[in-house]
């Protein structure tokens, strides 16, 4: 296993200079000089490194300090950075949106599917619109190209919006709400666009027929992203836990699954988004040891932080300030019109979501507004709009322009935005149970790698039992304090400085409506007699605290 895990690591180092390479060859009409590359791919990991070392010792947006590093070092580079559409598309995208999946709990997304549901699916039409009618009449433009721009703005960037997550603590349905309906509005956004490109070229695209073929490319790649799931998942299990062999058939289903959805006509994106969450859920949790899974969360990880590193570096070397002051107007009026769409996509459709399902507090609310930045998929999108599109360059600059600001302006100022709201006040109480468990899932996820370990002969019985008692004193010891805990709170698990405990509430209550619907379904039960039974849940379920 040791030998297996060294072999993958030296896979990661080359990744940006391959990414830098394959941008850099795609776009030059003759070969750049070797120095000059060499100068650029030096210049840009520098600015990188440096990027990151400021944004740690300041707290500043990792990826703001990129567009503005880019910005910085334009000058320096021996010649304009350029990338081509096609390979962002086909080489970027598979690796943004797979490494979202995989590492996403499908049982997260279940217990927040309807605020998520909804706002990646009406919410991205709805926002479309509004943004698009706005730049058709604000800058004069055709449906076509509105159209194309509001589709692109469309697209909410989970990068920078979680990054300020993990600095302020907020509650984890929020952060699952965020995560969700960025993994799901990629999709959907990519699909109304191409049937936007596909009017664009002349085809005969009817409201019945758009909907139609919405339908089927969604659907159709859904279903084929679960296919390739599942087949990747199944030889999961032939791979004798060989983390190189695991890396490489995730790199195989993330590429072909988007290329064989592009052929298939369907959506390559909804493709290897469904891709990754079953392989990510199936095939990671059961097939594999946490050394092997560990390894391999971190190569997708490693390679979507070097994709977005270039991409955001890409923006501020591509943004010329000069042209920037003179579409500012424009860029001014696309912020308005998506921040307007966003407004009446977020407070009209949460207030429906709360009339059915648990609460989304007003608070939240605010912070799903405000968290609307757009980042590295609005940029590939503007950079494969047609060639044919008469004023394609000025919507590429709009779009450019409208990226930077958001990142600039926004992404500064929503960690204190987010202070400000208190979405979440956790108390001393709170964040001692959460460590006490943290010491029990680390160290009963241990026992088991050392029970594994030894019925595979690794280990000899002295060392095992030797180890386990060491981690068993620990486990121990959190166990005691936890109780301790828990009968301290016994009385009332719903007080606002309890989250954890309310959160444990919920889910013992979901297991419970599981296993009465599961009798149901198998005939143990009738529907009448559990009836009763499941509206007392569902009513603890709506008055329950959210995390």
């Amino acid at each position: 296993m040791s030998h297996t895990r060294g072999r993958s690591l030296p896979l990661l180092p080359v990744l940006p200079f391959l990414l830098a390479d394959l941008s850099l060859a795609a776009v030059t009409a003759k070969p750049e000089p070797s120095a000059d590359l060499a100068t650029t791919l030096t210049i840009c990991l520098l600015g990188a490194t440096l990027v990151a070392l400021i944004s740690r010792r300041f707290r500043i947006p990792y990826v703001t300090g990129l567009v503005l590093a880019g910005l910085t070092i334009t000058n320096l580079l021996p010649r304009r950075l350029g990338i081509d559409s096609g390979l962002i598309l086909n080489l970027f995208l598979p690796i943004l949106v797979f490494q979202a999946a995989i590492n996403t709990d499908i049982s997260r997304l279940r217990s927040s599917f309807a605020p998520i549901s909804v706002l990646a699916g009406p919410g991205i039409l709805l926002a479309t619109g509004v943004t698009a009618s706005v730049l058709k009449f604000g800058l004069n433009l055709d449906w076509i190209p509105a159209l194309l721009v509001g589709s692109i703005l469309a697209i909410t960037d989970t990068v920078s919006v979680i990054a300020v997550f993990r600095e302020i603590a907020v509650p984890s349905r929020l952060t699952t709400i965020v995560e969700g309906e960025s993994l799901f509005n990629d999709g959907v956004a990519l699909v109304i666009f191409g049937l936007i490109v596909e009017l664009q070229a002349g085809e005969q695209v009817t409201a019945i027929s758009a909907v139609q073929s919405f339908f089927l490319v969604v659907l159709g790649g859904g279903l084929l992203g679960l296919a390739t799931g599942y087949l990747a998942s199944g030889l999961f299990r032939t791979l004798a836990d060989d983390s190189l062999s695991g890396i490489l058939l995730t790199v195989a289903v993330a590429f072909g699954t988007f290329q064989l959805g592009e052929a298939l006509n369907v959506s390559g994106v909804v493709a290897v988004v469904v891709a990754g969450l079953t392989v990510g859920n199936l095939a990671l949790d059961r097939a594999q040891s946490p050394s092997s899974r560990l390894t391999l969360i971190n190569f997708w990880e490693y390679a979507a932080f070097c994709v977005n590193t270039f991409i955001f570096l890409f923006i501020g070397v591509e943004v010329d300030p000069r042209s920037l002051l003179q579409t500012l107007p424009a860029v001014l009026l696309a912020i308005v019109a998506y921040q307007l769409a966003r407004l009446v996509t977020v407070y009209p459709l949460m207030a429906l979501v709360n009339r059915f399902d648990r609460p989304i507090p007003f608070r939240w609310q605010h912070v799903l507004f405000l968290g609307n930045i757009k980042g590295s998929l609005s940029m590939v999108l503007a950079l494969s709009l047609p060639a044919t599109l008469g004023n394609r360059s000025e919507l590429v600059n709009l779009v450019f322009g409208v990226v930077l600001l958001s990142l600039v302006v926004q992404g500064l100022s929503l960690p204190w935005f987010v202070k400000r709201l208190k979405v979440a006040t956790r108390s001393t109480r709170s964040q001692e149970a959460e460590q006490l468990q943290a010491q029990l899932i680390a160290g009963k996820a241990v026992q088991s790698e050392l029970l594994n370990l030894y019925d595979a002969g690794v280990l000899p019985k002295a060392v095992h039992e030797e180890l386990r008692a060491r981690y068993q004193l620990a486990i121990a010891g959190a166990e005691q304090s936890l109780r301790g805990l828990y009968n301290r709170r016994s009385t009332n698990l719903r007080n606002s400085a309890a989250p954890a405990f309310s959160s444990l509430q919920r889910r013992l209550l979901l297991v419970e409506k599981n296993a009465l619907l599961d009798s149901a379904r198998k005939g143990i039960l009738t529907e009448e007699a559990i009836a009763d039974r499941l509206q007392v849940i569902d009513a603890e379920l709506l008055r329950a605290e959210a995390d």
